[in-house]
């Protein structure tokens, strides 16, 4: 009000002139905007604030409809109630205890809290705060200080300081306890629990309280930080069982429980829905396909479930998405159909054994669709087939795009290989792939991954001769594929990549072997320059390049100015 009085009284005496008329002016004025509000007929508050058509009817009708679906909406609150009744007991508190050792703290002149009564916390020399290159001698007296035997090179002369050596029986090493609390679900009447491997990680006690506040010491069974799912078992009568869903069925919109002890309050139910499924290359873990919900989690959820509106356990609560260090609307879980398997793994042989295809693959782009002269735009493609592999002996090959494994349509690269590490070791499944734009269903058996799966293999750059492509290659002989570790492969190797050019555009780097030129084979520089020879006037060129153990098609955009030349 006191600014509208000001600009108004400045208005009126701008156009009648006159300090005291324009003030009155402005009560005349307040009055008037204070009549239509309280005496208008309630124009503003029946109108202005509530839609300009609502009245005493339409609010009976309102009520009236409120009223007729009381009975939906009471059911549903009884369904979220019983759902938190059946699950809440099954929920478990998880403290984490790691003992922590400190070395002994001697005594330390001049207060250095580490210990060492001539360390320099800044790491310069001679305790120069600033790094003088001088090492806090004063300039143009470095002669007289060099050599000169420093309190260090005193006490060494008489073994040691006296101080240290007097103190150092006084402070043994010191150990403390340091507590991470977390949450998890029984899933097995012989008190088997799932949680997060981030829960219990390096534990070297764990503490495990069940709803009816019994107590137990946890076992840890078996870890896999790959996916963040650990199992702990604990021994007790009585123990209340969670049922576990199929995350499989999982449509975004359904509703979602979460249940665990965010900030240590135990037992806390939240409601929301699953926003959406499938999610990966959060960073979570080396194998994602979160279930993303808004159910609200916090910190100390972790390892507890999320449940459906049938109660049973779709996931493993496991990450939130933040700015602030709490909820902000996007958690994720991992599927339980992947606990599943990954839990049966640890408790029978004490790791995670996976299911292993054989394949370099990479996700279908538009551009490779147009490449390929296909129409799915779902499917992965592959770069590579490995020697030996499922399968390799099931006659896939390198161009193949998948698009089912075991009848169940393949999305990406993320969905392939989780479905194949979640098969059972030495299982016959179909899959269906496009060959020349034909379908054709491999029988592959799969077999366990090597543990070396992701070793890499060095390379180095070589010299060679030139293209015009951004690129150098040169022929691959028997010494360089000896010293690349590549000796069954043919192909040519680059050398050099030029900064900005189409090569170096698609990421194609020194020491990379090209196989392939627009799906034909390359053996040598000559079938390297034919095949790019032929591709002249193509806007795109697709290379089949391999980089230590993984193969991959890529495609270069080549340069219109130097085309139109």
């Amino acid at each position: 009000m006191l600014i509208f009085q000001l600009e108004g009284t400045d208005m009126v005496n701008r156009l009648f002139g006159g300090k005291r008329f324009g003030i009155w002016a402005g009560f005349v004025f307040a009055a008037f905007i204070s009549g239509l509000i309280l005496g208008g007929g309630g124009y503003f508050t029946q109108n202005a604030f509530a839609g300009n058509t609502f009245n005493e009817a339409d609010k009976k009708k309102l009520m009236e409809e409120i009223d007729s679906l009381q009975e939906s909406a009471q059911s549903l609150e009884r369904v979220l109630e019983l759902v938190a009744e059946v699950i809440k007991p099954c929920v478990v508190s998880i403290t984490s205890i790691k003992i922590m050792k400190h070395p002994p703290m001697p005594y330390s002149r001049g207060g250095n809290p580490h210990g060492n009564p001539r360390a320099n916390p800044h790491g310069n020399p001679r305790g120069n705060p600033h790094g003088d290159p001088h090492g806090g001698i004063p300039r143009g007296r470095e002669n007289q200080y060099r050599g000169a035997p420093g309190p260090e090179h005193f006490f060494d002369f008489f073994g040691g300081d006296p101080f240290e050596r007097f103190f150092k029986d006084k402070f043994p090493d010191r150990e403390f306890k340091q507590q991470g609390l977390g949450s998890g679900v029984i899933v097995d009447k012989d008190g088997y629990i799932l949680t997060n491997n981030h829960v219990v990680e390096g534990a070297d006690e764990i503490k495990v309280i069940l709803g009816d506040k019994r107590e137990f010491e946890g076992k840890i069974i078996g870890t896999d930080p790959q996916s963040d799912v650990a199992v702990i078992k604990i021994e007790g009568d009585n123990l209340p069982v969670a049922n576990l869903g199929d995350s499989d069925a999982l449509r975004v919109g359904k509703w979602a429980i979460a249940i665990g002890n965010p900030f240590g309050l135990s037992q806390t139910v939240s409601v929301g829905v699953v926003s959406a499924t499938g999610r990966a290359d959060i960073g979570i873990a080396q194998y994602e396909d979160m279930i993303q919900t808004d159910a609200a989690i916090n910190p100390g959820n972790s390892g507890g479930p999320l449940v459906n509106i049938k109660g049973e356990v779709i996931g493993i609560n496991t990450a939130i998405f933040t700015k602030t260090g709490g909820y902000q609307g996007i958690g994720f879980a991992i599927p339980i159909n992947m606990a599943k398997v990954i839990m049966k793994s640890l408790i029978d042989i004490g790791r995670v054994a996976r299911g292993w295809l054989g394949v370099v693959i990479q996700d279908l782009t538009p551009a490779l669709i147009k490449q390929f002269d296909v129409t799915v735009s779902d499917g992965v493609l592959v770069a590579d087939v490995q020697p030996n592999s499922p399968s390799s002996e099931a006659g896939m090959s390198t161009g193949d795009i998948i698009v089912k494994y075991s009848g169940k349509e393949i999305r990406d690269v993320n969905h392939l290989r989780n479905v194949v590490a979640q098969t059972e070791i030495d299982k016959e499944v179909d899959v269906v792939v496009l060959r020349e734009g034909k379908e054709k269903t491999l029988q592959v058996k799969i077999q366990e991954q090597p543990a070396d799966l992701f070793a890499t293999k060095g390379k180095g750059p070589l010299p060679s001769a030139k293209e015009d492509l951004g690129i150098t290659v040169q022929n691959l002989t028997k010494d360089l594929a000896k010293s690349l570790d590549i000796e069954d492969e043919k192909g040519v190797v680059v050398t050099e990549v030029v900064p900005g050019s189409p090569a170096a555009n698609a990421d194609i780097r020194e020491g990379d072997l090209i196989r392939e030129v627009n799906r034909k084979k390359i053996k040598e520089i000559r079938d390297f320059s034919s095949a790019i020879k032929s591709a002249k006037g193509d806007d795109e060129i697709l290379l089949l390049a391999k980089r230590g153990d993984y193969t991959r098609y890529v495609i270069l955009k080549m340069d219109k100015k130097k085309k139109k030349k």
